[in-house]
């Protein structure tokens, strides 16, 4: 398969699910600079919310649904040539009250969208993955190979999906591959997420960032980086039935990650311990650091944007776009 990425996606019909989210939306913008024909598969809302693909309804063709009605998703793969499956129910706190709910959305509906693209005879599915199906690292880096721990039932979901992808690889030859992102972040992430939470309590003028957890240690990857990992991946031959990881081969602490954004806001807050939001026993991940060796020995992709730049830009971006709603329904 050719890998120039300056030509690859010219005229593609291409497909992402969970388009309207944080990780599909840049991954939506930078499929449309490079000529892509992007059709974006989003959550159905009565109330007619675009979300993140608001500013690009008159470039993207957006189709409204659920990734666990077979038939709507079949509808949305018809046509298309590669299809970018990022549509999950995300947030582990949320899984522990209703793992029910992220078993049909994550596990079955990756069931949903592969038969699809089985059925219309797709040239390529990205299945997105996590690294929390890792849980806290045994070794590090980790590679593709350490063991899959389900340490919440959000994880547990994901390694479902992860494997019922692989599965029609394996049996069906679709041509399946497999991204699994560290810890993504960047300008339109959820409010939910560490990096965004934090920042705009130091943008309201907070005093103190309370935090649960600060020993733990998370791999940090730029949303435009991350995104160009997910196209690497779709343009090489050599990740057909595998998992690729994406991430920056850094860690930092959240308690250092909070000392950092406190000091590129330039906020006099401090960090302060709040035992109320501490995790239940067992369920904290302590450690994630990616190997991201094998995504550049396949793809030649690696992460351009250092933790500190990134922090900077996203920090401008919420300042800018303080009122943005903030989505249940992205990755």
């Amino acid at each position: 398969m050719k890998n120039d990425a300056t030509t690859y996606w010219q005229g593609r019909t291409v497909l992402v699910t969970g388009a309207e989210g944080f990780i599909g939306s840049t991954l939506v913008e930078q499929l449309l600079a490079r000529g892509a024909k992007v059709r974006g598969f989003a959550h159905y809302k009565p109330y007619g919310d675009r979300g993140h693909l608001a500013n690009l309804q008159n470039d993207v063709e957006i189709v409204s649904g659920d990734v666990r009605d077979p038939g709507r998703a079949a509808d949305a793969v018809a046509g298309c040539e590669v299809v970018f499956h990022l549509a999950a129910l995300i947030g582990i706190p949320y899984s522990y009250q209703a793992p029910e709910s992220y078993v049909q959305t994550n596990t079955a509906g990756t069931h949903n969208v592969a038969a699809a693209c089985l059925r219309h005879g797709v040239a390529r599915m990205v299945h997105t993955s996590t690294s929390e199906v890792y849980g806290t690292a045994r070794t590090a880096p980790i590679d593709e190979t350490h063991p899959l721990q389900p340490q919440s039932p959000y994880s547990a979901s994901k390694i479902g999906a992860d494997m019922m992808a692989l599965s029609y690889a394996h049996a069906f030859d679709l041509p399946v591959s497999v991204v699994r992102p560290f810890n993504t972040y960047g300008p339109k992430q959820s409010a939910r997420a560490v990096i965004p939470a934090i920042l705009g309590q130091l943008h309201a003028g907070a005093t103190q960032i309370k935090l649960g957890a600060t020993t733990p240690t998370r791999d940090f990857t730029f949303s435009e980086d991350t995104a160009r990992g997910f196209l690497a991946v779709a343009q090489s031959d050599r990740t057909v039935g595998e998992v690729v990881n994406i991430g920056s081969g850094q860690e930092i602490s959240i308690g250092a990650l909070a000392e950092l954004l406190i000091e590129v806001t330039g906020s006099p807050a401090r960090v302060v311990r709040d035992e109320g939001r501490i995790r239940p026993s067992g369920s904290e991940v302590e450690r994630l650091l990616c190997d991201a060796t094998k995504a550049h020995d396949l793809t030649g992709w690696k992460p351009q944007v250092p933790l500190r730049e990134g922090l900077l830009r996203t920090s401008e971006w919420l300042r800018q776009n303080a009122t943005t709603r903030s989505l249940a329904y992205q990755v």
